[in-house]
């Protein structure tokens, strides 16, 4: 399974990278192919390009504020391969999320 992922908080320092780190961690640990962009202090760093989404089983949006480029998403939004969460709840559970973007 590929994933890809956009994490971004508020303050785009701690959250960001945490829910960035719980991603890929997770996804790692099941074998899957993950590529996380973050959209913090720093500003984008490890960017998705449009290929990279396309090609994805799925794309998981840890967002608590608007991002650069969110229409990138839509045409996997409108397929349903989109979840949306606070970076807090992959932080927190990242199992439960990385189970929800399985059975999209």
């Amino acid at each position: 399974m590929k994933i890809v992922a956009v994490t971004a908080c508020p303050t785009g320092i701690a959250h960001t990278y945490m829910a960035q780190e719980a991603i890929e961690k997770e996804c790692r640990n099941r074998g899957y192919e993950v590529k996380v962009e973050t959209q913090g202090s720093m500003g984008i760093e490890n960017e998705l390009e449009q290929e990279e989404i396309d090609e994805a089983d799925a794309v998981i949006l840890a967002i608590a504020v608007g991002i650069d480029g969110e229409e990138r998403f839509e045409e996997k939004q409108d397929a349903g391969k989109v979840i949306q969460v606070e970076p807090g709840d992959v932080i927190k559970d990242a199992v439960r999320v990385i189970d929800q973007a399985e059975n999209l």
